[in-house]
């Protein structure tokens, strides 16, 4: 790739590093982790995913950079999946993110037949907010205070992508 990462399935021993990509600022700021996370309950929630979560992750010279995860709904709901991405913050702004969603939804549209993948994304997020719509997301409401971040109730954005 143009920005020397591999994409390929996460692995159980790849969870120091999805650690320190959670434990960066900017990650914890844009995502609905919690600051001080241990390690064990990193590996916990690496190793224990369910059967219907996907998570691809991106690599740069041997290192984990950023992740991604497509959760696929049940039942009724099997045709949607939910979204969930993190980039080191050493690592934003090279084209990291585009490619990990570039093959997360390769994955979801020519592999499981999802036709709806959503995510919520914080309305101050501009850059994350842009790269979603070049691929097509949406935004369909805002959810009004949906985090608690850095003392203050934040609202985020709904934004869905279906395939026709």
């Amino acid at each position: 790739m143009e920005n020397g990462a591999a994409i390929r399935a996460a692995r159980a021993d790849d969870f120091y590093d999805i650690y320190e990509i959670f434990a960066c600022p900017g990650v914890v700021r844009n995502t609905l982790q919690l600051p001080y996370e241990s390690l064990d309950r990193r590996r916990d929630w690496l190793q224990n995913r369910a059967p219907d979560e996907y998570m691809l992750v991106a690599e740069v010279e041997g290192k984990v950079v950023g992740s991604i995860s497509l959760s696929r709904r049940r039942n009724r709901l099997a045709h949607v999946a939910g979204l969930g991405m993190a980039v080191h913050d050493d690592y934003q702004g090279k084209g990291i993110g585009t490619a990990l969603l570039g093959a997360a939804l390769d994955l979801a549209d020519n592999w499981l037949n999802i036709r709806r993948v959503e995510l919520d994304v914080f309305t101050d997020n501009l850059t994350a907010i842009r790269m979603y719509e070049k691929f097509g997301f949406e935004t369909e409401g805002i959810r009004k205070a949906l985090a608690f971040r850095e003392g203050n109730y934040v609202d985020a954005y709904h934004m869905a992508r279906l395939r026709e």
